[in-house]
């Protein structure tokens, strides 16, 4: 059975990951574990940018509701 070798690819060029030398290796761990938090990042951004649009929408709703009891009060 013979075990497939990783590769990487880079500017469309393949490389066999056990080729590489130590720092290469480590160089590709940095940028891969960079990549893993700049999608987590991004998907923490949507959710603050989601809770955000919600208190904004809730604190216009609130405001209308205000409104709404002012001008009863003054009619």
């Amino acid at each position: 059975m013979s075990k497939e070798k990783q590769t990487i690819a880079i500017d469309g060029t393949e490389y066999a990951y056990e080729d590489l030398t130590q720092e290469q290796q480590i160089l590709v761990a940095h940028i891969q574990d960079l990549d893993r938090k700049i999608n987590s990042t991004r998907f923490n951004l949507d959710q603050l940018n989601v809770g955000k649009q919600a208190f904004f929408e809730h604190l216009k709703a609130t405001l209308a509701t205000e409104e709404q009891v002012v001008e009863e009060v003054t009619e």
